[in-house]
C-alpha cells in the first residue's frame, strides 16, 4: 500500500466546500461522507477530509482558528504543466475560492500560484520542469 495523506480541514459550509473541491478536480467518496464530513479524493494518495467545524472540534482540544485570519500550514500540490496550474487557479477563483492570493512565482524551471478555498485554507499549485530538477543531480 502506498503512503497516503488525509488532510483534515474544518469548513463552515460543507455543501459549498464540496462544490469547490469538486470544481478543482476532487471526487467525493460517498463511503466516507455524511452530513458532518466529506471525503474528497484528489489522487490515489491524497484525500481532503472536509469536516464541519463542530465535528472537527471533536478531534482536538485546541482552538480552531479562522483560516481567513491566520495561517498555520500551506499545502502544496503539484500539477503536470504550467497550463494546469493556471487552469486550476482560475477554476478555484470562479468556484468560491480566491486565486492569486499573492503574486505568481515564475522561476523558469518552477511555476507556482497560490489559491484559497472558501474557508481560507491556502494551497500552492506548483509545476516543476523535471528535466531541470534532474539536471542539478539531486533529483527529488
Amino acid at each position: 500500500m502506498p503512503n497516503m495523506i488525509f488532510v483534515n480541514l474544518p469548513v463552515k459550509d460543507l455543501a459549498a466546500s464540496i462544490r469547490f473541491y469538486e470544481a478543482i478536480g476532487c471526487r467525493k467518496n460517498e463511503q466516507f461522507s455524511d452530513e458532518k464530513a466529506a471525503s474528497m479524493v484528489w489522487s490515489d494518495t491524497i484525500t481532503f477530509q472536509l469536516l464541519t467545524r463542530d465535528y472537527f472540534a471533536t478531534f482536538t482540544s485546541k482552538q480552531i482558528p479562522d483560516a481567513h485570519a491566520t495561517c498555520q500550514v500551506l499545502l502544496c500540490v503539484s500539477r503536470d504543466s504550467r497550463e494546469e496550474v493556471d487552469s486550476l487557479a482560475d477554476t478555484a477563483g470562479k468556484a468560491g475560492g480566491k486565486a492569486d492570493i499573492r503574486e505568481p512565482m515564475d522561476m523558469g524551471f518552477m511555476y507556482n500560484r497560490a489559491i484559497e478555498d472558501p474557508d481560507g485554507h491556502v494551497f500552492e499549485l506548483a509545476w516543476m520542469d523535471p528535466q531541470a530538477v534532474m539536471a542539478d543531480g539531486d533529483g527529488v
